[in-house]
C-alpha cells in the first residue's frame, strides 16, 4: 500500500466535506421581498460568495438588481463573481485593503432596511480580514498587537478575545449595524467548540467575553501596549453582549465543522481497511507537546500491531524561539519525526484545511507536511539536523528540502487542522 497516497486522501476527504458548493446551497434561505445584501469573510468567502450567486441567479432566477454585497478573503483566496464585489486582503496580519472593505461591508449593512435580508456569509479567517479598529487605534498598532500575539503563542481564542474588543465589526457589531434589518449569518467553523462568538470574532452574535478579560490576556501574555491598555479601559469599546435586545433580529446556523471533515477522513480510513482512532476534533496544545503525546500513541500501536489511523483536529500552537519558517502543523511533523525516530510502520499528515500554514500570508505556502519511517535517516543522508531546524522554528526549511511538504493550493474552505497517524505493522 501506499502510505502517502493514503494521508492525503484522508486530508482529500476532509476538505471535500466542507466545499461550500456542497455544504452551502441546501442552508440558504428564500429571497426576501426587498434586496439580498450577502457580505461574506474569511478563507471561503470567495468560495462562498460564489455558490450563493449560482442559487440565487442561475437556480433561483433572481434578478441581479436585488443582489448586492462584497467579500472578502485572503490573498490568493478570491474567486470569480458577477453581482459581488470581491476584494483580497492581509491575513493573518490585517492590511489597509482589509480595512476599507470593512468599512465598505459595515455601510451595505447599515444601508439595509426591513424589507431587506443581511446575509453574512462566514468562515475562518474572517477576524484579520474584517477590519475596523476603534476610534484612537491606528492600523499599525493593530498590525504590531497581532504579531505579538501570534509570537507569544497565545491561542486563538484568546487573540480573538482581543481582537473583538478593538473592533467596530466584531463582537456582535455587524449585527447592530444592519439593525433592525434581520440578518441571518451561514457559518464554516474552524474553531474548537464551533462557538458562534469565535467564528471570525462573532460579527453577528453577542460576545460573552469583557474588557477586563481581554486586557487579562495581555497581561498573562506580557504584551506591553500602553495605547492599548488604554482602549481596553474605555467603557465605549464593550462589545453587545449575548442578551442584547438589538440582535433578537438575528439567527445563525453552522454549514461545516471540524467534526464533520473529521468524520469523512474517518470513513476515508474506514474504505481503506484501516481502524480509525478519534482523538479529538479540538486540540489546542503546542503543537510540540501534542506531537510527543501522539507519538507515543503510536508507538503503543505499533508495538500491539494491526491497522491503525490515529486522527485529530483543532489547531495547535507555535511559540517562537528561532528564525527560520513554518506553521503548527509543520512544526508538529517535525516533532513528531523526531519523537518516533524512524519508528518502522508509522507514516503522518499535519495540514491545515484552508490550504496554507503559517508562512509569509501568501497562497503558495505549505499547507503541512508528512513523514515517514526515513525521514530523520532521509535528512541526515544530505546533512540535516532535524533538532536545529526545530529548535530554529524551521520546519519548512526540512520539509522542503526532503520534498515533503503538502502544498496543495489555496482549498477555499477552512475547518482547520488535520493530523493523520497511520500505523500499519501487519506483516504480508
Amino acid at each position: 500500500m501506499d502510505h502517502r497516497q493514503t494521508l492525503l486522501s484522508l486530508y482529500e476527504a476532509a476538505v471535500n466535506a466542507a466545499l461550500p458548493e456542497t455544504c452551502l446551497p441546501p442552508h440558504l434561505p428564500a429571497p426576501p421581498d426587498g434586496r439580498l445584501i450577502v457580505l461574506a469573510a474569511g478563507k471561503a468567502a470567495g468560495s462562498m460568495a460564489q455558490a450563493a450567486e449560482a442559487h440565487y441567479l442561475d437556480t433561483l432566477g433572481l434578478a441581479p438588481d436585488r443582489l448586492a454585497g462584497l467579500a472578502i478573503a485572503r490573498y490568493g483566496y478570491a474567486r470569480p463573481t458577477r453581482a459581488l464585489r470581491m476584494v483580497e486582503a492581509g491575513h493573518p496580519v490585517p492590511d489597509a485593503a482589509g480595512v476599507a472593505a470593512t468599512q465598505d461591508a459595515l455601510d451595505l449593512a447599515a444601508s439595509a432596511g426591513p424589507d431587506d435580508l443581511v446575509l453574512v456569509l462566514l468562515s475562518g479567517g474572517g477576524s484579520a480580514l474584517w477590519t475596523a479598529p476603534v476610534a484612537g487605534l491606528t492600523l499599525e498598532a493593530k498590525q504590531a498587537l497581532t504579531r505579538d500575539l501570534l509570537a507569544c503563542g497565545a491561542p486563538i481564542g484568546d487573540i480573538n478575545t482581543v481582537r473583538r474588543h478593538l473592533s467596530r465589526v466584531k463582537g456582535g457589531r455587524l449585527a447592530l449595524a444592519a439593525a433592525p434589518a434581520p440578518v441571518l449569518t451561514l457559518a464554516i467553523s474552524d474553531v474548537a467548540g464551533d462557538d458562534p462568538a469565535a467564528i471570525a470574532s462573532g460579527p453577528t452574535v453577542g460576545d460573552p467575553t469583557t474588557l477586563d478579560q481581554a486586557t487579562e490576556i495581555l497581561s498573562r501574555y506580557r504584551i506591553s501596549a500602553p495605547e492599548i491598555a488604554a482602549l481596553l479601559a474605555d467603557p465605549a469599546n464593550e462589545t453587545a453582549s449575548p442578551d442584547d435586545p438589538r440582535l433578537s433580529r438575528t439567527d445563525y446556523r453552522l454549514i461545516a465543522t471540524p467534526a464533520i471533515s473529521l468524520a469523512a477522513a474517518e470513513a476515508k480510513a474506514v474504505s481503506l481497511g484501516f481502524d480509525p482512532v478519534l482523538l479529538g476534533t479540538d486540540l489546542e496544545d503546542e503543537a510540540r507537546d501534542l506531537a510527543g503525546d501522539q507519538a507515543a500513541m503510536a508507538r503503543e500501536r505499533a508495538d500491539a500491531g494491526g491497522r491503525t489511523i490515529l486522527l485529530s483536529g483543532g489547531e495547535a500552537t507555535v511559540t517562537l524561539r528561532g528564525k527560520g519558517r513554518g506553521g503548527p502543523n509543520q512544526e508538529f511533523a517535525l516533532a513528531l519525526a523526531i519523537a518516533l525516530h524512524d519508528r518502522a510502520g508509522i507514516w503522518a499528515i499535519a495540514g491545515d484545511t484552508d490550504g496554507t500554514d503559517g508562512g509569509r500570508g501568501a497562497p503558495d505556502d505549505p499547507a503541512g507536511a508528512i513523514i515517514s519511517p526515513d525521514t530523520l535517516a532521509r535528512a541526515a543522508r544530505i546533512g540535516l539536523d532535524a533538532d536545529a531546524f526545530l529548535e530554529d522554528n524551521d520546519s519548512t526549511g526540512f520539509f522542503e528540502r526532503l520534498g515533503d511538504l503538502l502544498k496543495p493550493g489555496p482549498t477555499f474552505t477552512n475547518v482547520n487542522d488535520l493530523r493523520a497517524i497511520v500505523v500499519d505493522t501487519v506483516r504480508p
